[in-house]
């Protein structure tokens, strides 16, 4: 709609949020929505769906496939609607990883990465925050039913509403969950840029959130049981730090577990590594190339390895 609409400050106390400030603003909220929705999917799936009768079991907790299609779509639409929110002021980034990579990258002033990592942080520890504030009671009646280990009264299945852990089969290592991390990240970013460049075949500025969304989901879908795909530092850091706040103590900090200990570094450290491989991968296979070809006045339909010629 082309309609003027009055702001809600007066000019005078605008102006400060026209730069940086105000791309922090949009992190912050952008980063909120994601983790409101995101983390709010799998708080439907892990405590509030059995403790509402609408699962077999009181602490049924994934009986099918099905409850993992639930929180891929979910985390995938979180992030759709949090980029339609703040792209337009910020960019969007959402996710330290991005912010990194784009630095390395995409000519990203170094001096805004550390201030967009702090509201990407804080937005994800709100959103979180939002989280536990509506599913309290559920998360409560959850842990009350479910039978020991529990960490302060609480245990790993709400503990995953918030934040990742690696799955048993990994038997406490950390190079197996790392690599997943820095694999998923790596798919992440590089399709970010692939959407963004616009020297590609681009999407529609207004469908590029949807398709980012969607590569969401298919990371979710194809690499998500093995970490819980946190795939950004933000979004684990931030309610890491809220659990640790409410309660569950040493699986948020120092990230201890039945079967894993010392795992809180490995979504912050995997993922920044992961966005750097993945802009650096797009880039030399094909932002090279797109590059060269702009440097020589040619851009063939996609598939062509030469301009066609009309011969007489």
């Amino acid at each position: 709609m082309a309609v003027e609409i009055p702001p809600l400050l007066k000019p005078s106390r605008l102006r400060s949020r026209g730069g940086l400030l105000g791309e922090c603003l949009a992190e912050f909220l952008g980063t909120f929505v994601i983790l409101s929705f995101g983390a709010g999917v799998v708080a439907m799936a892990v405590a509030a769906l059995p403790g509402s009768g609408r699962a077999e079991t009181a602490t049924t907790v994934f009986l099918a496939a099905g409850d993992w299609l639930l929180i891929a779509w979910g985390w995938g639409l979180a992030v759709t609607f949090a980029i339609y929110v703040a792209g337009g002021v910020s960019g969007a980034h959402l996710n330290p990883a991005v912010t990194l990579a784009f630095a390395v990258r995409r000519k990203f002033p170094w001096a805004k990465v550390v201030p967009y990592w702090v509201s990407q942080v804080l937005g994800a520890f709100a959103g979180a925050a939002l989280v536990f504030l509506v599913y309290h009671d559920a998360i409560n009646a959850f842990d009350a039913a479910s039978k020991p280990p529990k960490v302060g009264g609480h245990t790993e299945a709400t503990f995953s509403i918030f934040a990742t852990f690696p799955a048993p089969y990994f038997h406490g290592g950390i190079w197996g969950p790392l690599i997943d991390q820095i694999v998923g990240t790596a798919f992440l970013v590089m399709f970010v840029v692939a959407v963004v460049d616009l020297r590609n075949t681009a999407v529609g500025s207004n469908l590029g959130p949807f398709v980012i969304g969607l590569a969401v989901a298919a990371i979710g879908m194809s690499y998500g049981a093995n970490a819980g795909y946190a795939i950004n530092p933000a979004r684990d850091f931030g309610p890491r730090v809220l659990t640790w706040l409410a309660g569950w103590k040493s699986y948020a900090f120092p990230g201890n577990g039945a079967w894993f200990t010392g795992y809180w570094w490995v979504p912050i450290v995997g993922p920044l590594i992961g966005g750097v491989v993945g802009v650096l991968i797009y880039d030399l296979f094909i932002g090279d190339v797109l590059h060269a070809r702009l440097k020589a006045g040619e851009l063939p339909e996609p598939g062509r390895t030469r301009p066609t010629t009309d011969e007489p």
